[in-house]
């Protein structure tokens, strides 16, 4: 046997636990969940019994005629789109400023990237404080405080508690977007500020010399070599809001009449609360359809660059 071969069967064999976890661990479940999903499973009795009856796609027929799933899919898509553009325009603004290499910036993009540190759980529960409406007008609290004590009560309002709307779009949403956005914004910044920093200067100073301003600096130099950033960008944020979970658990909940409820709040409440272990595994199902619509383009795209 030679040489290269040796090798070769030592690098399989060295990755294959780690191949089995994955088939098993990932794999394996996803397989499990869509057997679940066009099951009868929707108590605990019958998930004991393991009696399997197989629906076909009745499980996903009823969450798409269900109201809430209705809801939670609109309420999916609004933040999805707030999410995505605040963290892209917060994070190429502050990162634009650090660039320029004023003084104290090392400070503040440490203080940006600090939000990076703390759990989604952590960021829901203190914004939830924040947002808390209290009782308007005879003792609010949090910002409708502040807002009372700047003498603004105008201005104060039900916050995540609210039930007013948009036509779909529930304004309850907009402090669950605030805090996401802080929280990821940062990390945008980085990936924006590595970008930039990346530019040759040569480029920039070519482009000086020939007249051109700052916008169109940033505008027709900086940012179409920004574009795989941004990409990259709008995937990793894409793909956690289509699948949030532990921000709105933490800071909302469902809320009063699902005004901020997601699919993954529904699905832990129908897996753990009701027992309707069919129902929460169709609600799995469709968030994995959901984010491999998002990542799988993406991950073509990229092996097609490659290659």
């Amino acid at each position: 046997m030679s040489v290269q071969k040796k090798k070769a069967r030592a690098g399989f064999f060295i990755i294959l636990p780690s191949l089995a976890f994955l088939g098993i661990f990932v794999y394996y479940f996803i397989f499990l969940t869509i057997r679940t999903s066009t099951s009868n499973w929707n108590s605990f009795s019958s998930l004991l019994s393991g009696e399997y009856e197989f629906v076909g796609m009745r499980n996903y027929q009823r969450l798409f005629m269900d109201p809430r799933f209705q809801t939670d899919l609109w309420n999916t898509l609004f933040f999805t789109l707030f999410f995505l553009a605040g963290c892209i325009i917060l994070g190429i603004f502050l990162a634009n400023i650090i660039d320029k290499k004023l003084k104290g910036s090392s400070f503040f993009q440490n203080l940006f990237l600090f939000p990076m540190a703390i759990s989604f759980v952590v960021t829901g529960t203190v914004w939830g404080w924040i947002f808390a409406p209290g009782n308007i007008p005879t003792s609010p609290q949090g910002i409708n405080l502040l807002l009372e004590n700047l003498g603004w009560t105008n201005l104060q309002w039900m916050w995540y508690t609210s039930t007013q709307s948009i036509g779909k779009f529930n304004l309850a949403l907009i402090p669950v977007v605030i805090a996401a956005t802080w929280q990821m914004s940062g990390y945008v910044m980085a990936m924006y500020l590595a970008g930039l920093r990346a530019i040759p200067e040569e480029m920039i100073e070519a482009a000086q010399v020939d007249g051109a301003t700052g916008t169109q600096l940033f505008w027709r130099i900086k940012m179409p070599m920004l574009r795989p950033i941004t990409l990259s960008a709008m995937i990793v944020i894409g793909h956690m809001s289509l699948k949030i979970f532990d921000l709105i658990y933490a800071m909302t909940g469902s809320g009063p009449n699902n005004v901020t409820d997601m699919p993954a709040v529904y699905m832990f409440e129908q897996m753990f609360r009701s027992n309707r272990y069919a129902i929460a595994s169709a609600i799995a199902i469709i968030m994995l359809v959901m984010v491999a619509a998002v990542i799988i383009p993406y991950l073509y795209s990229s092996f097609r660059g490659e290659r």
